[in-house]
């Protein structure tokens, strides 16, 4: 197997993942809930999102990396999000050119948000099955979904508004396109929650959730291990993931063979 090289050209590879699938997304968001007004471009190679005033989704990703971002770029994309009355974001790779970052604080952004970026590389590698038998990882169907989602909500019940945004993205990406959304279940219950998005043979793993009373059984390695297993079979040489710098989720991702490729930075428009 290859080594990678951390660079521009695989960052691009990365931010196009991610950005595909909060894309996908958002066409979700469209049919589903029309009255969001839930849009996306492309402005520039960049990938530009509205999906709704409060969403965390409504954000550019891949600023710079595609082709330059000019003051002009710049001046097309905030006219999108102050049509929609929407505050502006970008998720910034480290590897776009220094004057770029310059040019934000130019313009008046101020960064808000660091995310660890981590990939584990997987070729023709085996990736053992779960080994506690009362864990059980299915695919969820059509008759699971509202389940599925409450269940991944109530990973988050310490925070009630929290939880209840949680409730409504998980419905959304169950009816994704295309959807690939997992839960471990024991005994029939669903204890813990999963999903996967693929583009260009790269597997994006998010939506982690464990109910509390559920916790240290082994419930999101099962997940990561299956959802790894399934991303290898449909043709994937990679998988990515995002985390807050030092947190438990990049622990334990860390501790499953990723590694981490940079650190990125969500900037916000102040004016």
């Amino acid at each position: 197997m290859d080594q990678i090289l951390v660079d521009r050209e695989f960052s691009k590879r990365l931010e196009r993942t991610e950005g595909s699938a909060n894309a996908s997304f958002v066409e979700a968001r469209q049919r589903l809930q029309p009255e969001v007004g839930a849009a996306w471009k492309n402005i520039a190679g960049t990938y530009v999102m509205f999906d709704g005033v409060a969403s965390p989704l409504t954000q550019t990703f891949g600023l710079g990396m595609f082709e330059p971002c000019s003051d002009a770029v710049l001046d097309q994309i905030e006219a999108f999000y102050q049509q929609h009355g929407a505050t502006v974001c970008h998720e910034v790779s480290p590897m776009t050119a220094t004057e770029d970052m310059l040019r934000l604080g130019e313009r008046g952004y101020r960064p808000i948000e660091l995310t660890a970026i981590l990939y584990k590389q997987f070729g023709k590698i085996e990736i053992p099955l779960i080994a506690d038998t009362r864990l059980v990882v299915r695919a969820i169907d059509e008759s699971r979904t509202q389940e599925w989602a409450r269940a991944a909500a109530k990973g988050w019940e310490a925070n009630a508004d929290f939880e209840q945004m949680i409730f409504e993205f998980s419905l959304i990406t169950a009816e994704r396109d295309p959807s690939l959304a997992f839960f471990v279940e024991i005994d029939g219950q669903i204890v813990a929650t999963g999903a996967m998005f693929l583009s260009e043979k790269t597997a994006l793993l998010a939506g982690a959730s464990t109910i509390p009373q559920w916790r240290n059984l082994g419930a999101q390695r099962a997940l990561l291990n299956h959802r790894l297993k399934i991303a290898q079979e449909m043709g994937c040489d990679l998988a990515m993931m995002g985390a807050l710098p030092g947190s438990g989720s990049q622990r334990n991702a860390q501790r499953q063979g990723f590694q981490i490729a940079y650190t990125r930075t969500k900037w916000q428009l102040h004016r």
